[in-house]
């Protein structure tokens, strides 16, 4: 799982970093994962001062991929529907602001695919009586990723029966892109 020249990054904040990073890294065109702390305060931050809420980050999953073997779109698709957006700083029993949904972006085409996937997906669950998005769309310039701790990365490749802890709407994205 080596980057190449023909890779771009994105950050997802879905919850609890474990089960995004797996969801992630088992699509074709995703060339690596790493799960770390974006969006807040202090430099460094511990996996213990993030869950307390103090540093103000998220948890969030690096992801390396190939866009001509899988679109940004794809991976916002998974991001959309592998958590629940519209709970806000929290997943199922995981509570507190390291767990709010959150995009960085790390281009302007990323941000305008975001907002737009944002849309859609926002149309879909009216549909269905859910109320509104409240994920974080914000330009990942000037922002820092930490990696978290060793033990965290592959959490569940190390740990195959581990806590995956992802709640969802049960809504598909609309006109899914199923393959790229």
């Amino acid at each position: 799982m080596m980057s190449t020249a023909n890779t771009e990054k994105a950050y997802f904040a879905t919850g609890c970093f474990w089960g995004a990073e797996r969801r992630f890294w088992q699509l074709d065109g995703v060339t690596e994962t790493s799960v770390g702390y974006m969006g807040g305060v202090r430099p460094s931050p511990s996996y213990e001062q993030v869950c307390t809420g103090v540093t103000g980050h998220a948890e969030m999953v690096e992801v390396t991929f190939d866009p001509t073997k899988v679109s940004y779109q794809r991976l916002l698709e998974e991001f959309w529907t592998m958590h629940d957006p519209t709970s806000l700083n929290k997943q199922g029993g995981d509570i507190g602001t390291q767990y709010r949904s959150a995009i960085y972006t790390t281009t302007d085409a990323q941000m305008e695919t975001a907002l737009a996937s944002k849309a859609a997906y926002q149309s879909a669950l009216t549909a269905e009586g859910i109320g509104e998005i409240v994920s974080e769309i914000l330009p990942a310039d000037g922002v820092t990723y930490w990696l978290a701790e060793e033990y965290h990365q592959k959490y569940l490749a190390k740990n195959p029966n581990g806590y995956d802890c992802h709640s969802s709407t049960g809504v598909a994205y609309p006109n899914s892109q199923l393959t790229n």
